[in-house]
Parts: structure tokens; C-alpha cells; sequence
């Protein structure tokens, strides 16, 4: 989710806007995760890793 959409809880502003601290500090939290929300890349890794077998397991069972 990105951040333009949220609304903050305690100004009812768009956090984008930023006009209050936790607005503030919200949106740099968001901005800071990154791509994928922040996800662990050894578990981006995993899945990848697991997405890679099947496919080959997939592959195996057709030929």
C-alpha cells in the first residue's frame, strides 16, 4: 500500500501531506521500506528457490 492513499488517524489529513508529526513520521516510515514493503531478501530468495523447483518438478512430470 502506498502511502498517498492512508489517512492519518490523528489530523484526518492524507499522511502524504504531512502536516503533523506522526503524519511526518508515518510517511518517512513508508518511504523507507523500500520495495516489496520491506521484505527479508533471504526470504525473497526462499521463494524464489521454491518457485524454481516446482517449475523444474513441473517440467519433469509433462516430459
Amino acid at each position: 500500500m502506498t502511502y498517498d492513499r492512508l489517512v492519518c488517524a490523528n489530523c484526518a489529513a492524507p499522511v502524504s501531506e504531512g502536516r503533523c508529526p506522526v503524519c511526518r513520521a508515518n510517511r518517512e516510515r513508508l518511504q523507507q521500506e523500500g520495495f516489496l514493503g520491506g521484505i527479508n531478501p533471504m526470504a525473497l530468495i526462499a521463494l524464489l528457490a521454491v518457485l524454481i523447483a516446482a517449475l523444474v518438478l513441473l517440467a519433469r512430470q509433462t516430459a
